[in-house]
């Protein structure tokens, strides 16, 4: 069995170590970020792991807060006559009693670093570069380990990337990797265990093995995400609701077939924020807010479509009827009975299947209510905004999601993905109706297919 490559992520207090543990194990809850200094005061370790076999050893140290200090205690304990090497120093210090009093915290560091492959070291790239900084360095650099910078915050406008390089090049540390633990590139974990590759060559396979399966697992959550979409689109495309041609009953039918979209909706985005390892009250949006995991515009409201640039159909000027078609089937009202009994026993034994039921309600008065176009429109640009900030998003985020209008057009113009034209055909593929048949090969076929089109 292949031996875990131990890494020990170091540095200054509040620098975000705990938070680029969160974001490398996908686990929002490791750890306690805060912004109040000396959060981690012990070290607390995270295994990555793939088919069952530890890769990678994670340990989150406490932060280096008086390495100015150490590194002058440090270069006085040679005795006369003698020139200890870093580590042999280190180990006279981690011996002595100012390593279990004054600077018990740094001996921490210093034990758990000696004790691992490899370092981590994390530096908040808006900082200046000060004297602590180069200092913590160099009493690291006494471990005798390898050590990789990491420049966290990156993505901030008041990072100071070059100024790091530029320092870091003058001690000797050429390689470094730039990953910000609030917003990752969706290459950084790759560049990351790449440049962890070059200073342990042998560690090499098993870097290799993580860097696969965080793709193959990055790209399955993105075709699970298409999924959980497509059935939200299908479900409400196929949804009806049957009522009376009365205005206090129909009145109730709609706020209630809007009750009904509106929860199936809050469902996709919770599975999402789960599928993603999220908490469920981590999406907040700004031009559609999500308040206590709801979402805060109102879907059915008109100005929610002009946000998006949705055309509003006659369904949604239909003022009362806000968001919902009125199905009158084949001209309905305009067609006598016995039109309508020929237009069925015309038909195929499917046709009186699928529509038969339906003609006969008519016949007795009853009108369908459906979701219209533009409603379907808009649920799919919202969990694809969704679905494009989870991607982007690090498990250190602790800001609100900020979602952006679309570039993309096909979803607010044209013509509709033929699966969920067939979908209104068919009331039996939706669950949000009595009697679903969610299993049919041809409704999981469409699903299928719709979720390729959404990718």
């Amino acid at each position: 069995m292949t031996k875990a490559l131990k890494l020990a992520v170091v540095g200054h207090t509040n620098v975000g170590k705990t938070s680029l543990l969160r974001t490398l194990t996908r686990d929002v809850g490791f750890g306690e970020v805060s912004h109040r200094p000396s959060t981690t005061r012990h070290v607390e370790g995270a295994r990555l792991s793939v088919d069952g076999e530890a890769l990678l050893e994670l340990y989150d140290t406490p932060g280096l807060e008086d390495a100015i200090a150490l590194l002058d205690y440090l270069e006085r304990l040679d005795r006369p006559g003698e020139r200890l090497d870093g580590p042999a120093r280190l180990a006279r210090f981690l011996d002595g009693s100012e390593a279990r009093q004054r600077f018990e915290q740094e001996a921490k560091v210093l034990r758990q670093l000696l004790a691992s492959d490899a370092g981590l070291y994390v530096i908040d790239a808006r900082e200046p570069v000060l004297a602590k900084y180069r200092d913590e360095l160099a009493v690291l650099s006494m471990c005798g380990r390898p050590l990789l910078p990491v420049l966290n915050f990156v993505s901030s406008s008041q990072h100071r990337e070059q100024d790091w390089r530029d320092a870091l090049a003058r001690l000797g540390l050429h390689a470094l990797v730039c990953f910000d633990s609030v917003a990752p590139p969706l290459d950084g974990e790759r560049r990351l265990y790449d440049s962890l590759a070059l200073l342990q060559e042998k560690a090499r396979p098993q870097l290799q093995r993580l860097i696969d399966d965080h793709l193959a697992q990055r790209q399955l959550r993105k075709s699970s995400a298409a999924r959980l979409i497509a059935e939200l689109l299908l479900d409400c495309a196929a949804c009806r609701r049957s009522v009376a041609a009365q205005a206090v009953l129909e009145q109730g039918a709609i706020h209630e077939l809007h009750q009904t979209i509106r929860q199936r909706e809050q469902r996709c985005v919770k599975a999402l924020l789960r599928l993603y390892a999220f908490r469920q009250d981590d999406a907040k949006a700004g031009d559609l807010p999500l308040l206590d995991g709801r979402w805060g515009d109102d879907l059915f409201n008109p100005e929610t479509l002009k946000q998006l640039g949705i055309n509003i159909g006659g369904g949604m000027a239909a003022g009362a009827a806000t968001g919902v078609g009125v199905d009158l089937l084949v001209g309905g009202i305009t067609l006598g009975a016995a039109a309508l009994i020929g237009a069925v026993l015309g038909g195929s034994a499917q046709t009186l299947r699928g529509y038969g039921a339906r003609l006969k309600g008519k016949l007795k008065g009853q009108r369908e209510l459906t979701v219209d176009d533009a409603v379907l429109r808009l649920l799919a640009l919202r969990q694809q905004l969704l679905l494009q900030a989870l991607e982007a998003r690090g498990h250190a985020a602790v800001e609100a999601i900020n979602l952006s209008t679309p570039q993309d057009t096909s979803w607010r113009e044209g013509k509709l993905p033929e699966a969920l034209h067939k979908a209104r055909a068919h009331p039996e593929w939706s669950s949000l109706n009595p009697g679903a048949t969610l299993e049919e090969g041809e409704r999981q076929e469409q699903v299928q297919q719709l979720a390729a089109e959404l990718l």
